[in-house]
């Protein structure tokens, strides 16, 4: 906050709501008439972030390996995205891909993959074959850097220990995000109750304090057992495939904030109450990212 204004630091774009997988927790993709940016709409999306005082942004989707606009005759790809936010001035720009086409030569500073457990529970939310085709891009990218993020849910609550031994073991991985589902309108049965996340946020702790790559912070879990704390979510701002624009997430817009499972709020909240651990895991992110 500068002069009593408050200023977001990075901003979420989805650039797209076209994708090629029909998740059981998702409510981003559609089916119909799915909506996909052109480029210029991005870099007047870019710009204001820009001007509004952001210097991150993190790319959605739908899913990003399927953007791309030929409206001028090129032929744009999301490394062309990238590109425009880094000749912009971002200090870093990342995006989130489900894997399920090669992203090798990405040009991300992070990238983010998701991951919902290992082998058949990823399957059981993602589709068959889902976690192979996983598997292999992420072993074929390059990249020793890539951060998986997992939304822990009704279906797959008894992967968490599999997935964190598997993310410690795998060379590619750098480190896992834990996260819980919010119940959009459709998913409410996915949502984990009180005492199971309770439990969930001790077995995470446990991990993360015998050396587990986990990229929450102690200070933010506890802060998403209680969901008692202040809200900073307007240090990110938003902007959906519609084009629709909001200082807070989706689950401002859906009213659901009171049961959120996104574990960047208790992060945030613990930033702005100094908690060394919180500000630690956060330079830790930005510190390891490629650029």
């Amino acid at each position: 906050m500068v002069l009593r204004r408050k200023k977001p630091l990075q901003s979420v774009i989805f650039i797209l709501d076209r994708c090629n997988l029909r998740c059981k927790h998702c409510s981003v993709y559609e089916l119909t008439n799915p909506r996909s940016k052109t480029l210029k709409q991005i870099e007047e999306e870019l710009r204001y972030c820009y001007s509004l005082g952001s210097r991150f942004v993190d790319f959605e989707g739908g899913e990003l390996y399927l953007w791309h606009d030929d409206s001028t005759g090129a032929d744009y790809r999301i490394n062309d995205v990238i590109d425009l936010a880094h000749k912009i001035g971002f200090f870093s720009a990342t995006i989130t891909t489900n894997a399920q086409l090669p992203f090798a030569g990405s040009h991300a500073d992070q990238v983010w993959v998701s991951m919902d457990g290992v082998g058949k529970w990823h399957d059981e939310i993602r589709g068959e074959g889902a976690f192979a085709r996983l598997e292999k891009h992420i072993a074929q990218s390059g990249r020793k850097d890539i951060c998986v993020n997992m939304v822990l849910n009704t279906l797959n609550k008894d992967s968490l220990i599999p997935a964190l031994d598997y993310v410690r073991n795998n060379p590619h991985i750098a480190s896992i995000s834990l996260n819980f589902h919010t119940p959009f309108k459709g998913t409410e049965y996915l949502e984990l109750d009180t005492e199971t996340k309770n439990q969930l946020v001790e077995t995470i702790i446990r991990y993360k304090k015998a050396g587990y790559p986990i990229m929450n912070s102690v200070s933010g879990l506890r802060n998403m057992q209680k969901l008692n704390f202040s809200q900073y979510c307007w240090i990110t701002n938003f902007i959906f495939s519609d084009g629709s624009r909001s200082p807070k997430c989706m689950g401002y817009t859906h009213d659901v904030c009171d049961r959120c499972g996104f574990s960047m709020g208790g992060e945030m909240a613990a930033v702005f109450h100094l908690k060394p651990d919180t500000i630690w895991s956060g330079l830790k992110l930005r510190l390891n990212s490629k650029r």
